[in-house]
């Protein structure tokens, strides 16, 4: 199964958070899945530390070069089918990362890992 993971999720998951629910860490875990982080969360996550909304213990890179080398992580850059996706999308909320992260589980038939409810508005698979 493909995952795709939220920005929350992929840092709990890669700074071993007690925040993260065992059935996140167990969809993880599971080798048999493919863990996707989109380029859209990278993004997001760089602008949040550069505002000093998000404090990292290392600098970005670090995290996501070891969950690509110990857990297989695959990043997702955003294509095409991804953003003409977003216009077939209701208008249920505005933050783009959001939207898009949308338009890629559908686009590339994942499951969303996220806790974020406004996730639910949308059709497309969750955890």
């Amino acid at each position: 199964m493909k995952l795709l993971l939220d920005s929350h999720i992929f840092l709990w998951w890669a700074g071993q958070s007690v925040h993260l629910s065992v059935a996140h860490r167990a969809a993880c875990e599971d080798g048999a899945n493919t863990i996707l982080l989109s380029i859209a969360s990278i993004w997001e996550m760089q602008i949040k530390v550069q505002l000093g909304k998000l404090q990292l213990t290392r600098p970005l890179p670090e995290p996501i070069a070891r969950q690509e080398a110990n857990n297989a992580l695959q990043l997702l850059s955003i294509s095409p089918a991804h953003i003409f996706a977003l216009g077939q999308l209701p208008p249920h909320h505005r933050d783009p990362f959001d939207r898009l992260l949308i338009a890629q589980a559908i686009t590339e038939e994942a499951l969303i890992l996220s806790i974020d409810d406004i996730f639910r508005r949308y059709d497309v698979p969750l955890l």
